[in-house]
């Protein structure tokens, strides 16, 4: 038997009963929580391939657990919604402070002033990270901290979709948004795995919501509304249909199947060269992109320097711009350091950058002096890099002189003594050196004299026959970067490209002593067959480069002849002949030579002027880059994201005002609020309240304009506009306390919906308002239906009202304005206008 309460006329009337799970009692939040964090790890799954290995998932799964199951226990000891959601954030900070930033505050969970540097630290790292490296990317402590957030606040937004605003089908834009990014990032796409799991968790969130529907589809918590199930699976099959077959109808998604193969590519090919970035999509992408071309007085072509990469603090290899210390190119340009080489080699090389596009100027090293560049440019002393301040390379010519030492092996065998002169950071070693890294510089090197015999010593190892040059095998092998982990990687593996060999090489010079760094830009190109006049040079053979030619390599410093570089990457790039392995003794290594004074007799592979990057195996020209560059992705992915909210914006608010009035805080709120709602409906589906209508008047059009005759098909959604009719006259017009009040007008019975009955009070009048709903879409053209449900008029006609407010009060006030300056408005005796005395004359006690 149901419990009762007493009226105000002292009748009794059943209590309305709680559902058994009913948001904020029982099972529902936890389950809810479960639901939602299963979704969320699920969709992070995804991102496996975009981070490298699984360290970065522990503590995102920590993240989601712990702000997914605060909500849990707001929601259990029903918190108001505002602070359930503010619990939220409050938890996702307390969690990310524990994780990254546990020195710098309080209790550990507390953040302080402290942290506001360590934050913006991690955030310019990952930052960094995003800018400067290709997928897979170092799970850096920047990087991880910001996918932690990034999940924390996709559970808060699915949890507020899916439990105070009561949408849970709209819950899955959250979802779709983490799937967003691997999909366009990596070749493999969001995978199967993480899309099934993403999926289950998706289904749960709307099971939860059906099973613990709290407007009355729920009768003592077990039977169901007739058709849910069959919505719910037509919901299901219409979603997933959509999610695989779209991809095959939008331009973009090059191959495969979501989610696993398809990726978009809007914005095409990069032409930039992003120092250690694009190497890898410019190489796997052989499409001719980014052209530079050049003529100059070299015997030979050229390598153009674009930026060095510098410092290496173990995660990555990363350009040190140094800001602050950059000078403006408007003079000579100074190394910085002495050369004590008796011959120059002075080059002129007249450039055009054509469409390649970059903040840096690649120019052959090292430069003296450059002219007929335009915007402005500025020059780092210790790389002599030269970056464009709010302009790029697109489209300049210019003319560069520059200089280096004529260098030969028995000049660079002399040079032995101490480096003194160069800033500390080209010689820095982290902590953290794998121990194959360590083990292999050791094996191979230690034993040389000189710096030197070292670095041929590490050219030569590299080169060997016991490494391959391969684009792939980073990419399916999980180790494509530049990272230390990614290092003992390559050297276990023996297969990469560019990247990885200037990478070990560099790390190994500087384990043996040799300050290092790394180069990019472009490998020697190809000749055009077309000539250049150049002013004072006369016709100069002119060459081309373009992103096949993307190319990274080392330069270790000798005292007295500067940074040199060397071409440690087989069948890439042109080895200097100081470098050649007949220039030298071969040293004492392991690898073969017993004595180590034999030179090898293989002679090493270099390309001819002609040669370009071999073709991807198993890859067509149409088929994209594996290294893409992360930022384009997630600001696009933010930006769609953004754009879909927007337009979903009305939509949102009219569901949420909907939840709202049908889940009132107090019992004598529910029948004005079931009325309101009544009458935006009749707003959304072409039939407004007019002002004057009374509310019977209202009803009976709303019934007969839109739902047909009583007696007919739509019997359930008469019965129920009566009955919430009647029920607001009560609550408007009959006497407060009595018979007919708010709390009467919920007991009334209308059998046959069951607005009122066993599950009485507000589960009552939702499932009236829902029936009318019904009713009203079943009735409606499919133009209707759109417009009630995506641009609803009872919430754009008050956002009208509220925006043309303020133009109205502007527009009177400019009218009375105008009128006082016609003279319409005379002062009279008395203090009195001429109006206000005309007004005086019709209102009692006037004047």
């Amino acid at each position: 038997m149901a419990p009762v309460r007493r009226t105000g006329e002292g009748h009794e009337a059943a209590r309305p009963e709680k559902p058994a799970g009913r948001a904020g009692a029982g099972a529902y939040p936890w389950a809810m929580a479960a639901a939602i964090t299963v979704a969320v790890c699920g969709a992070a799954l995804s991102l496996n391939g975009v981070l490298r290995g699984w360290n970065w998932y522990w503590p995102a799964m920590t993240t989601v657990l712990v702000v997914g199951f605060t909500l849990a226990a707001l929601r259990s000891v029903r918190a108001q919604p505002l602070l359930v959601t503010a619990g939220g954030f409050v938890a996702l900070v307390g969690v990310l402070t524990l994780t990254f930033f546990r020195s710098s505050s309080v209790l550990w969970v507390v953040p302080t002033g402290a942290t506001l540097p360590d934050l913006d630290r991690l955030v310019r790292r990952a930052s960094e990270t995003v800018l400067a490296e290709t997928a897979p990317v170092a799970p850096n402590a920047g990087i991880v901290m910001v996918v932690c957030a990034v999940l924390g606040l996709a559970v808060i937004l699915v949890d507020a979709l899916a439990v105070p605003l009561a949408m849970p089908a709209p819950s899955g834009t959250g979802l779709l948004a983490l799937l967003m990014v691997p999909a366009m990032i990596k070749p493999q796409s969001a995978g199967v795995w993480s899309f099934v799991v993403t999926v289950a968790g998706y289904l749960l969130i709307l099971a939860c919501s059906q099973w613990f529907a709290p407007d009355g589809r729920l009768q003592g918590g077990t039977a169901r509304s007739p058709g849910m199930v069959r919505r719910a699976a037509l919901t299901g099959a219409v979603a997933l249909v959509a999610t695989l077959v779209l991809p095959l109808a939008i331009p973009g998604f090059d191959h495969g199947t979501f989610p696993q193969g398809s990726r978009l590519n809007p914005w095409s090919a990069s032409t930039g060269l992003n120092p250690m970035i694009t190497l890898g999509n410019s190489l796997r992408t052989p499409d001719g992109s980014g052209r530079i071309t050049y003529a100059t007085n070299s015997a030979a072509p050229l390598y153009l320097r674009s930026v060095t990469v510098d410092n290496f603090d173990g995660d990555s290899w990363g350009p040190d711009d140094r800001t602050g210390s950059r000078v403006p190119l408007d003079g000579r340009i100074d190394p910085g350091y002495p050369v004590l080489a008796d011959e120059q080699v002075r080059l002129v090389t007249a450039i055009d950058a054509g469409s390649f596009t970059s903040p840096y100027l690649p120019v052959p090293y090292a430069p003296e002096t450059i002219r007929g560049l335009g915007g402005q440019w500025t020059w780092d002393p210790a790389t002599l890099s030269i970056k464009g301040t709010e302009t790029t390379t697109r489209r300049q010519e210019y003319l560069v002189t520059s200089a280096v030492p004529k260098l030969s092996a028995a000049l660079l065998a002399q040079s032995s003594g101490p480096v003194r002169g160069i800033p500390d950071v080209f010689a820095r070693i982290p902590g953290n050196v794998p121990d194959i890294v360590k083990t292999t510089a050791q094996t191979v090197a230690g034993a040389a004299g000189t710096p030197y015999l070292k670095a041929m010593a590490i050219q030569k190892y590299l080169r060997s026959s016991e490494f391959t040059y391969s684009l792939q095998s980073p990419v399916q092998g999980g180790y494509d970067g530049n990272g230390l982990s990614v290092l003992a990687d390559f050297l276990e593996k023996k297969s990469g490209y560019c990247i990885h060999y200037a990478s070990a090489m560099a790390v190994m010079a500087r384990l043996e002593g040799i300050p290092s760094r790394i180069a990019v830009g472009y490998a020697p190109g190809r000749l055009t067959g077309a000539t250049v006049t150049v002013a004072g040079q006369g016709a100069l053979p002119e060459y081309e480069a373009d992103a096949r030619d993307a190319h990274a390599w080392p330069e270790l410093y000798f005292q007295g002849l500067g940074w040199v570089p060397f071409e440690p990457t087989p069948s890439r790039g042109v080895v200097p002949d100081y470098a050649a392995e007949s220039a030298a003794p071969s040293v004492t290594d392991s690898l073969g030579n017993n004595d180590g004074l034999i030179p090898d007799s293989a002679p090493v592979p270099a390309p001819s002027p002609g040669a370009t990057a071999p073709a991807v195996p198993g890859a067509d020209s149409n088929s994209s880059g594996n290294g893409v560059q992360l930022m384009p992705w997630l600001l696009g992915t933010a930006g769609v994201v953004g754009l879909a909210l927007l337009a979903a914006t009305p939509h949102l608010v009219r569901a949420g005002t909907r939840s709202r009035r049908l889940r009132p805080k107090r019992p004598d709120q529910a029948v004005p609020l079931a009325w309101s709602e009544i009458r935006d409906l009749g707003t959304d589906y072409g039939v407004p309240a007019e002002d004057s209508e009374t509310p019977r008047a209202y009803a009976a059009r709303f019934r007969t304009s839109l739902l047909g005759e009583p007696g007919g098909m739509d019997q359930d959604a008469h019965e129920a506009v009566a009955f919430l009719t009647s029920a607001f006259e009560r609550h408007r017009y009959g006497r407060p306390g009595g018979k007919g009040s708010p709390g009467i007008g919920l007991t009334h019975d209308t059998s046959s919906h069951g607005t009122g009955g066993q599950d009485n009070g507000g589960q009552g009048i939702a499932a009236g308002v829902a029936a009318v709903e019904m009713a009203l879409r079943s009735n409606a053209t499919l133009s209707r239906r759109w417009t009630a449900a995506w641009l609803p008029p009872s919430v754009t006609r008050r956002l009208g009202q509220v925006l043309r407010t303020p133009l109205s009060a502007a527009g009177r006030a400019i009218g009375k304005t105008a009128r006082a300056s016609a003279g319409e408005v005379q002062p009279a005796a008395g203090g009195r206008s001429s109006s206000g005395a005309a007004d005086g004359a019709h209102t009692p006690g006037g004047g």
